[in-house]
């Protein structure tokens, strides 16, 4: 299961949807994400937890026009963002 890991929120400042970073993460958080309306969606999905990238794929693509291969790899790059920031955590059900 994916999902969002505690002490990370998204707030709009500003009519921008910025990841903020609270209590103990805050501290060695020095970066600014902005998510767009697609990151947004992925990011709503990810505070509820979801099986696998296949389950957020399929909610996008039922959102956008976009062919599955780009879908798959946009997602992926989401991700793996959010993972290089420690902002992902991959848990077992």
């Amino acid at each position: 299961m994916l999902k969002i890991n505690s002490g990370f929120e998204v707030r709009n400042v500003c009519g921008e949807n910025i990841v903020v970073a609270m209590g103990e993460h805050n501290i060695d958080f020095s970066h600014v994400i902005a998510l767009n309306e697609t990151s947004l969606l992925i990011w709503k999905m990810l505070e509820n937890g979801v099986n696998g990238i296949e389950d957020i794929v399929d909610a996008v693509m039922a959102d956008y026009d976009v062919d599955e291969a780009t879908c798959k790899a946009d997602v992926q790059m989401v991700l793996d963002q959010l993972e290089q920031y420690k902002i992902l955590a991959s848990c077992q059900k």
